[in-house]
């Protein structure tokens, strides 16, 4: 069974930075491009930022250009993102999921449970 579990979340102050991980099991994350998407109280769920199986970056959001970056590695199974310099507007659960690089969230299929993201002022 596929399935992905995210941790890292937490409450931080504007401008420190935090480092979601993804862990993937039941399938290995070598052939797989993963998404990290979020979701603020009351608004869509947007895409963040995507890899592919081949490294190649997809971003989906100006807003973090600059501040948010995505990896893998293979060996550990795990996706991570990194977040600097967090603004209030960051604030909102973060989820990653398995799916093609650039489509919109419904196109995902396989979807963590999510990790909580709240930046204060």
């Amino acid at each position: 069974q596929l399935r992905l579990v995210e941790s890292g979340g937490g409450l931080v102050h504007a401008g420190e930075s935090l480092r979601l991980s993804c862990v993937a099991s039941g399938f290995n994350l070598d052939y797989y491009a993963i998404g990290w998407f979020r979701q603020a109280p009351g608004k869509e769920r947007k895409g963040v930022l995507c890899i592919n199986s081949n490294g190649h970056i997809t971003n989906y959001t100006d807003s973090v250009k600059g501040r948010f970056t995505i990896s893998r590695d293979n060996a550990k199974n795990t996706v991570y993102l990194q977040m600097n310099n967090l603004k209030p507007e960051d604030t909102a659960d973060y989820y990653c999921a398995e799916g093609p690089c650039g489509s919109s969230w419904l196109r995902f299929k396989t979807w963590g449970q999510g990790t909580q993201v709240t930046v204060s002022s």
